[in-house]
């Protein structure tokens, strides 16, 4: 299983392995500490505003509202990825449980499914307007929530059945990027279909693309690094150190990133942002134009 760990404790196995040929004891240390502050940042702010999203959500079901059910569920599997890094912060090395890092595990894969449902379903609502409100029942969203939910066993499987150590990377390299082009013809797809789109009003249609671009921009920049990590160390034998610590790292935010995702993609948020940044922007011009008229007078 070494080839899907990421957690903190086979990080510094990894560094101090190779701390008997580099010698960089101090500077290893620091980027572990630097691990573990990162660590405590994302659990102390993502756990207590996660439980609040996910009550807010509840309390819509709770009134007979639409609730992005979606978003419900990558909030879960977050809480699951924060709860499973308490606990492998606070076990030792030498007691610490497989369980709570195939926890985490479970629940990094279970939100990147949950992030191509949300795109899809943003992708619907403006390619297929009529067939996605008339088709969207709840038996159907709760049939897909199951299966991503079981998706996250089959790489689990792979590695405690495989014959050889590539056969499991490959499983996982498979499965991380399948949502990548997913992404790309989602925003693409969308972006094509707005000027035709005369259902979905245009606010509704600004929050859509906004929260596309950043499902795509949190997969980039958060998942792609590990992808990497994974295929250089699991199918080309390679380790770079740089890159295992910025694994860790991104990986770390990425519940923080799914909780921007979800401010986002309530309503009036990008409206309010737009109009802040509209007002500023308004500010500075009228700025520019008395100073532009007083230039004018003074010449006069």
């Amino acid at each position: 299983m070494e080839d899907f760990n990421f957690n903190n404790t086979s990080l510094n196995r990894s560094y101090n392995n190779s701390n008997s040929t580099s010698g960089n004891d101090e500077g290893d240390n620091n980027v572990n500490f630097l691990l573990r502050v990162v660590t405590y940042i994302v659990i102390a702010i993502g756990l207590p505003l996660i439980l609040v999203a996910i009550y807010s959500l509840y309390s819509l079901v709770r009134k007979d509202h639409v609730a992005p059910i979606y978003v419900i569920n990558l909030l879960i599997s977050d809480l699951i990825q924060l709860c499973s890094m308490i606990v492998m912060e606070a076990q030792h090395e030498a007691l610490e449980s497989h369980f709570s890092i195939y926890t985490y595990k479970y629940g990094m894969l279970a939100s990147v499914g949950f992030m191509v449902c949300v795109a899809l379903e943003r992708y619907l609502v403006i390619t297929h307007p009529l067939w996605y409100r008339f088709r969207r029942t709840i038996k159907i969203s709760v049939v897909i929530c199951a299966i991503v939910w079981a998706l996250p066993l089959v790489p689990m499987l792979a590695f405690y059945l495989r014959s050889e150590r590539k056969v499991g990377a490959t499983v996982v390299i498979l499965l991380l990027l399948l949502p990548f082009p997913l992404f790309i013809f989602f925003l693409s797809g969308t972006l094509k279909a707005l000027s035709a789109c005369k259902s979905v009003p245009f606010v509704e249609k600004r929050r859509i693309v906004a929260t596309l671009v950043l499902v795509l921009l949190i997969y980039t920049l958060l998942f792609l690094p590990f992808i990497i990590n994974l295929f250089l160390r699991g199918l080309m034998n390679r380790y770079v150190k740089s890159l295992v610590f910025l694994c860790n790292m991104f990986l770390r935010l990425s519940p923080l990133a799914d909780l921007v995702l979800y401010i986002f993609m309530r309503k009036g948020t990008i409206d309010k942002l737009l109009a802040s940044l509209c007002c500023c922007r308004m500010d500075s011009n009228d700025e520019q134009l008395n100073i532009d008229n007083m230039c004018a007078a003074s010449t006069i």
